[in-house]
């Protein structure tokens, strides 16, 4: 399998860097006892539709890069970042302008779905012709992983099911493998972007049936590329806002847990959401995020908050706020976390017009 990282050239001091970093043949791991490791994910749909579906979203995208690198300066930069409907070409300018090292990109405009949805349950492709089912694929994924620890795998697979307007765009899911500081091992974060309810111009049954499908490949495809002696983070934009029966199907399938339903017992004591007896935050929003400990390495939300928030006095650069969610992993001190063996890769480096760009195939 082929796999392809940008590394951005500001934060490269030579073409070889990224190479030495891939292999990680200096790192050694610490003891058990020295490690813990705090991890901050944003994941943010920054509404980068094309023209004429959206105006003005080329300056949007500039802004929220020159936002992330203002975070950057201050110290406060998320260490991940997971963005949905990055569909434009000024996607690229906002991650020139964040200052992130390592980007990673979901399935492209060509990558093919499963010939057959998990459990092999038919689905008609085209149904809804007039709401945009059967034109083809006009753009990709828009899913991208931007990180400032080293991507060291990638993995991409486009739904099988969709309805209406959202069958123009490849929505699928990635797996980005992150490399921990100091040999600390490894950690895969999930990226993904499901399918619209009433704005994909479909009834309602043909939009819930598209979703159920998309969440069973979903689950079969964590549970196929993540190794369960890793710890696992997952983000994206769910579409479940408001809407139990999205939220509940398959749920006791799922192979992590979501922050929010997790922050929400009062003995997690997650700082920025407190238990909320009247309702279910996790139906709030439709962007979630998840996690399951991996191993020795146990993982559990220690703070949450929503960033790029238009009523906080910041104007608007999406219709989503972004929700930032920090991490801590901890390993257990009677089974030390031992950093894995690299694969036997062959790497290519060439020069992009924002950097290097890195391939190898294992």
């Amino acid at each position: 399998m082929y796999l392809a990282v940008s590394v951005m050239s500001a934060a490269l001091a030579a073409a070889s860097a990224p190479i030495a970093n891939l292999d990680r043949e200096a790192a050694a791991p610490r003891s058990a006892s020295d490690q813990a490791v705090q991890l901050s994910v944003l994941t943010y749909n920054v509404h980068g539709l094309p023209w004429p579906l959206a105006s003005r979203r080329g300056a949007a995208l500039r802004a929220i890069g020159r936002e992330l690198a203002a975070r950057r300066k201050a110290g406060q930069q998320p260490d991940v970042v997971l963005i949905q409907e990055g569909f434009r070409d000024e996607i690229t300018d906002l991650v020139r302008l964040s200052g992130y090292r390592f980007w990673a990109q979901g399935p492209s405009r060509s990558d093919p779905a499963p010939a057959r949805p998990p459990g092999g349950r038919r689905y008609a492709a085209v149904r809804y012709p007039l709401s945009g089912e059967g034109w083809g694929k006009l753009t990709g994924s828009g899913l991208h992983v931007l990180s400032d620890l080293p991507i060291v795998a990638v993995e991409g697979e486009a739904f099988r099911a969709c309805a209406g307007l959202d069958c123009l765009a490849n929505k699928g899911v990635m797996l980005a493998r992150l490399a921990l500081p100091d040999g600390a091992g490894e950690v895969d974060v999930v990226n993904t972007h499901m399918n619209a309810k009433r704005a994909s111009r479909t009834p309602v049954a043909r939009f819930q049936q598209a979703h159920n499908l998309q969440t069973e490949q979903l689950v079969a495809f964590i549970k196929r590329e993540h190794p369960s002696d890793l710890p696992l983070l997952v983000g994206g934009d769910f579409n479940v806002k408001g809407t139990p029966a999205r939220y509940d199907y398959e749920a006791t399938t799922r192979p992590y847990t979501v922050v929010s339903e997790f922050c929400d017992a009062r003995e997690a004591h997650c700082e920025g959401q407190a238990p909320a007896a009247a309702h279910q935050p996790w139906l709030d929003s439709q962007d979630l995020q998840a996690f399951r400990a991996g191993g020795p390495v146990n993982v559990r939300p220690v703070t949450v908050a929503t960033v790029f928030d238009s009523a906080l006095g910041r104007p608007a650069l999406s219709d989503h706020v972004g929700y930032l969610v920090r991490y801590q992993l901890n390993w257990s001190p009677t089974d030390p976390a031992r950093a894995p063996a690299p694969p036997a890769i062959q790497v290519r480096p060439t020069l992009g017009r924002w950097g290097v760009k890195v391939s190898w195939r294992r």
